[in-house]
């Protein structure tokens, strides 16, 4: 059976995150061999890069939909931009990623359009003939997941978490046939308005996005503790975390807390490094693929979800994996 599916790819800083190429991916898996996908990008000029790579990846139609008030997140103008789309496309499914804007934006346009709304999903489960769609999301931070599925009738909005789908491909050259169309909408009066952005992690890897994630807790002792981290991170290309007890102790910024009141994070590689494992904390990383856990207390328990734990100090531990990280690089 196939669909017309909408994507709402997001960007930041004028690049594409890879959580929208994850949607698009599902997108193209949902409309079937002869379903459409469309796309949308929110943006204030200069989009036509981004326009050209979701059409690489498999996008029909991207609808662009630019504006001033589109520069920096204000929800009064993005929904409204999304409403325009979903009025010109009529789509089965919107689908867009499980972050701070997605998290805002999928709720209000679901009960703007009607439509039902599945949130955090990690795992798509469709039948051969696209009948049957099953939507996997977790419970209990993680301790069960549950299958839910839409009511037919009516579009669906689904946001899908990020670093668990697989990211759509490119195209061979020959296949791609995608158009780019202007989307003109209304901009209703904006409640807010954002006068400049200051970020306090700057030039680090999106947490959320990152394939390798290495984290401080309590163990680090101070701000300074967490340099070995950084080092380690560096040398593995990913970026660095922390649990709520670093962040409250004044360790590190709050922007990099993991966990229940923090970040959901799903990488490829986790490592512990001076964590406990309080349950708030698993909460935000029990799902990552491989769990590495550096610690003094062997009764942690952050080692019963790890599938590779170290006993050990992480300031003896963590400089000698990094030294040895650096030489297999060379």
């Amino acid at each position: 059976m196939s669909k017309t599916i909408l994507v709402f790819a997001e960007s930041r800083d004028g690049a594409l995150r890879r959580v929208a190429l994850e949607a698009l991916g599902a997108a193209r898996r949902l409309a079937g061999k002869d379903g459409a996908v469309h796309a949308v990008l929110a943006c204030s000029g200069g989009a036509a890069e981004d326009a050209a790579a979701l059409i690489a990846r498999g996008a029909d139609v991207v609808h662009i939909a630019d504006d001033p008030s589109l520069r920096a997140f204000a929800p009064e103008a993005y929904i409204a931009a999304l409403g325009a789309a979903m009025a010109a496309v009529r789509p089965d499914a919107l689908l867009l990623g499980h972050t701070a804007m997605g998290r805002e934006l999928a709720p209000r346009v679901a009960a703007a359009h009607g439509a039902g709304h599945i949130a955090d999903v990690i795992a798509i489960e469709a039948s051969e003939d696209g009948g049957d769609v099953g939507f996997i999301r977790p419970l209990y931070a993680g301790k069960a997941f549950e299958r839910r599925s839409f009511i037919p009738g009516h579009p669906w909005v689904i946001s899908v978490r990020p670093n668990n789908l697989p990211a759509a491909e490119p195209q061979d050259a020959a296949a791609i046939i995608g158009t780019v169309t202007a989307l003109p909408f209304t901009v209703p009066p904006l409640y807010t308005a954002v006068r400049s952005l200051v970020r306090r992690t700057g030039g680090q890897l999106d947490l959320a996005e990152a394939d390798v994630v290495v984290s401080g807790g309590r163990g680090v002792r101070s701000a300074a503790g967490f340099e070995p981290l950084q080092a380690m991170a560096a040398a593995l290309g990913g970026a660095v975390g922390a649990s709520r007890g670093a962040c409250d102790a004044g360790y590190c910024d709050y922007a990099l807390q993991i966990g229940q009141t923090g970040k959901v994070v799903t990488p490829q590689l986790y490592i512990a490094c001076g964590i406990s494992g309080a349950i708030q904390h698993l909460a935000g990383m029990s799902q990552s693929r491989v769990i590495v856990a550096i610690n003094k207390d062997p009764d942690a328990p952050i080692f019963g979800v790890a599938d590779y734990g170290i006993v050990g100090d992480l300031f003896e531990v963590v400089p000698l994996l990094t030294t040895e990280l650096q030489r297999a690089r060379l």
